[in-house]
């Protein structure tokens, strides 16, 4: 699948959950999303546009309440935005690098050794199994 040009498009693939969080830069509620508690090996992708994001082995218990992932797939993964909208401290936004897809935040409090957290909203996220 590849990125789509009009917001139309994305409405009728994703569920009203996803797109919110995805389109429109929501966030699900914490320990509600289906791979808060999910260790099975395999590949994590955009919901969107099916773009590897993450492998399970970057996965990892950050106890936030979402998947925590230590790492990308690969460089090119994601984008990055500076996010100011929670007011006093900015956060770094995770985007999908394929379709600009809002995933989630990243912050410098993950373990070794990238002491990234990657922290993802379920709704965002499909699983491939190996």
């Amino acid at each position: 699948m590849t990125a789509m040009s009009d917001e139309k498009d994305y409405k009728k693939i994703l569920s009203p959950d996803a797109y919110h969080v995805m389109r429109e830069k929501g966030t699900e509620r914490p320990f509600t999303g289906k791979y808060n508690d999910f260790w099975d090996a395999g590949a994590y992708q955009c919901a969107a546009c099916a773009n590897p994001l993450f492998r399970s082995d970057a996965k990892f218990d950050a106890g936030c309440g979402w998947p925590s992932f230590f790492e990308p797939a690969s460089p090119t993964a994601m984008k990055y935005r500076v996010d100011h909208e929670i007011g006093w401290q900015p956060r770094t936004e995770v985007l999908c690098g394929s379709c600009g897809s809002h995933l989630g935040h990243v912050f410098d409090d993950g373990p070794a050794p990238t002491n990234k957290r990657y922290c993802m909203n379920s709704v965002a996220l499909d699983f491939k199994p190996d």
